[in-house]
């Protein structure tokens, strides 16, 4: 059977899930799960420092457990994006895009939102990654059709711009509190420099 990388990716994130679910804590509080593998802020927070350095990756494989929305619409995004670009590169390739925009996601959600005001917490989610192939599914399937998330469908390249677009200005105003727009962007600038470095002629000895 051929590997792959999307469907292995899938199956993490939902047993994840499912321990999440499981070692839940109350609403008034996180879970063991949460408190050592979600992204937590460089600065402490009530006294005391909860970042660790694994947690630029762990973050990518939690998701809002109050709910099924926030895995579903990120799972549906990685088959959909990453399904096409694993067959055109291959899984190997595929998941340096995908772990190349995780951890970018993670350096630019540690570091930017904090000069906007944004209130500090945990940050969860393959938003990040989902972000990334979005844009490498943009670069290489510029005119394909896509309407996932609008209504009116339109070119991938186009769907990409406008998403970004969308994600700064929310980010820059903080409209919508407790979503990580700047890891979305952050995300795309890892997968950016994936497909530069795939981009780049082979140097000839």
């Amino acid at each position: 059977m051929k590997f792959s990388a999307v469907k292995v990716l899938i199956a993490a994130n939902v047993l994840v899930f499912a321990l999440q679910y499981l070692s839940a804590g109350t609403p008034e509080s996180l879970s063991a799960l949460e408190l050592w593998f979600a992204l937590w802020p460089l600065h402490p927070i009530g006294g005391q420092s909860y970042f660790s350095f694994w947690q630029i990756v762990t973050y990518a494989f939690l998701h809002d457990t109050t709910g099924i929305a926030h895995l579903l619409f990120n799972m549906i995004g990685l088959w959909m994006f990453g399904t096409e670009i694993e067959r055109y590169v291959g899984p190997r390739r595929l998941l340096a895009c995908y772990f190349a925009s995780v951890v970018t996601a993670a350096l630019t959600q540690l570091f930017v939102p904090m000069l906007f005001g944004a209130s500090p917490g945990p940050t969860i989610g393959a938003s990040g990654g989902v972000f990334g192939l979005i844009l490498a599914y943009a670069v290489m399937f510029p005119k394909r059709k896509v309407a996932v998330y609008f209504l009116i469908p339109m070119p991938t390249w186009l769907f990409a711009t406008l998403y970004a677009g969308l994600e700064l200005f929310m980010g820059v105003t903080n409209a919508q509190a407790g979503v990580a727009h700047f890891a979305h962007l952050g995300g795309m600038v890892g997968s950016a420099l994936v497909i530069s470095q795939w981009r780049r002629p082979a140097a000839r000895a």
